[in-house]
């Protein structure tokens, strides 16, 4: 498909919040640099207002700089905080401070620090971001990350659902009313359409990944006006105020 008839299909859709951004690099990886500035170009590029915005520095370096680079940022920036799961003891110290500056949601990468869903840390941080009221936005597979979060009434975005798996996260999410799920891997063409509508979050993962395939199945879905715009920042804005 060209940019044209992207755009063509996208139209007038504008994403009020993005759940899913990322400033810095993955040192093993190519890709953008994900410096601040050119993040936000990118996300206005496609017509997308805001970002909740995490740090790669505070989860593959150093978590305290990172998140402190992330709170520096100014609107439209929503700063998300990030902790380091292999250190459960450092990592609920740091949503103390978070919790304490004002931070409404916190952001785990458990594939990217090597840390399994039965991991006491995650179970350790799920039920202090729980108990703080923080939304954790968090990577990794649904079908075993769902399990730390169950029975804490914590409110999660379980950024990586992929549509082979929204089965699992349905059947979990009937008895968790805080768990959602971004958009961005549910590709099929009645994902959107399957999940309740305000369970769902607009996410991209920009720069790391291309906007505009969620941005078209968002705009080319079956859901109603009323529902896209819940799922284009609605829901996001009511979970992050």
């Amino acid at each position: 498909m060209t940019a044209f008839d992207a755009s063509r299909l996208i139209g007038d859709l504008k994403v009020d919040l993005d759940v899913d951004v990322l400033v810095g690099a993955y040192p093993d990886r190519d890709g953008p640099p994900g410096t601040p500035r050119a993040v936000l170009d990118t996300l206005a590029a496609h017509g997308i207002r805001a970002g909740a915005v995490a740090s790669l520095r505070a989860a593959l370096f150093d978590v305290r700089s990172g998140n402190d680079e992330v709170l520096a940022l100014e609107p439209p920036v929503v700063p998300v905080g990030t902790v380091d799961l292999r250190d459960p003891i450092g990592a609920v110290r740091e949503l103390d401070r978070l919790a304490g500056l004002g931070v409404r949601a916190v952001r785990l990468f458990p594939d990217e620090q090597g840390v399994e869903a039965g991991f006491p840390s995650v179970r350790h941080v799920a039920r202090k971001a729980a108990e703080l009221g923080l939304v954790v936005l968090t990577g990794g597979d649904v079908r075993r990350f769902w399990q730390p979060f169950s029975g804490l009434d914590a409110t999660v975005v379980f950024l990586d659902t992929h549509f082979y798996h929204l089965g699992d996260f349905l059947v979990v999410a009937a008895d968790e009313p805080g768990f959602h799920t971004s958009t961005r891997l549910l590709n099929s063409p009645d994902a959107l359409e399957t999940v309740p509508a305000d369970r769902l979050l607009y996410g991209s993962r920009t720069p790391h990944y291309e906007p505009v395939v969620p941005l078209l199945r968002l705009a080319t879905s079956g859901l109603k006006p009323e529902e896209i715009a819940a799922v284009a920042g609605g829901n996001a804005r009511r979970l992050l105020g």
